[in-house]
């Protein structure tokens, strides 16, 4: 080879690594936090979310707090109101019951789907969390069982392969945990402990009958611990619900 096209050769430009999408990933991470706080019931309906202090909080701009904001509205966790600002949402009853409704269309057939799949690590994974939700339960740990349980399901429609639905189920788990932590009866017993378990055997086994009527019977039993008569009322700050202890 000429010694002309050897050097022309050997200057080649290196390969370059894309940059990250830093304003993705920092927007990522906001979303991800305030979904956390609200499946642990650490947002509580109606909580005024405050673009500067969320700013301040996560060391970023408003502009980026407004995009999470408009995507947590989208999805319905969050309400905007003219001149007021965004708030955690607050479930109506007829809402509540709308979001049962709309979870007995969908997750009956994201089970089925999702035993279509013959996906057995992904059924282990589903288990793993179930374990940590049952010790959350043992050791009194009310803020991750409930965030645990939501998980449950939007893992599920995760790994039945339908990122639509997976995006719908995200939404519902979240106004589920609203509503629950708006009307849920004290003394009430929203499931059997062991259900999310026994729903997990039947996916297993490949018992797609059963495990679609176990889904509704799990719903059913959510829906009838509420008392959707009276919601409660709390504050809360959003430097305690969104930083790390």
């Amino acid at each position: 080879m000429p010694a002309h096209k050897a050097a022309r050769k050997s200057v080649a430009a290196p390969a370059t690594t894309p940059p990250l999408p830093s304003g993705a990933v920092v927007r990522g991470a906001i979303y991800d936090r305030i979904l956390q706080a609200v499946l642990e019931h650490r947002l509580p309906p109606g909580t005024k979310l405050v673009e500067d202090r969320l700013a301040e909080l996560f060391d970023t701009s408003r502009a980026q707090v407004r995009d999470v904001l408009a995507r947590l509205a989208d999805e319905g966790v969050v309400t905007t109101i003219p001149n007021r600002g965004a708030f955690i949402a607050s479930p109506t009853p007829e809402e509540t019951r709308e979001v049962f409704e709309a979870r007995r269309l969908i997750e009956p057939a994201l089970v089925r789907r999702f035993i279509a799949q013959r996906d057995d690590a992904a059924v282990e994974r589903l288990r793993a969390l179930v374990l940590e939700e049952q010790q959350a339960r043992t050791r009194q740990d009310r803020p991750t069982m409930v965030r645990l349980s939501g998980e449950f399901h939007i893992r599920l429609a995760e790994y039945a392969g339908n990122r639509m639905l997976e995006r719908s189920m995200r939404a519902l788990a979240s106004l589920t945990c609203l509503a629950i932590f708006l009307y849920d009866a004290p003394h009430a017993t929203a499931c059997r402990e062991d259900e999310h378990e026994l729903l997990l055997n039947a996916i297993a086994r490949r018992r797609a009958d059963r495990a679609a009527e176990l889904m509704l019977e799990h719903l059913a039993h959510i829906e009838a611990s509420l008392d959707l008569r009276v919601p409660r009322d709390e504050a809360v700050d959003l430097a305690a619900a969104l930083m790390p202890r």
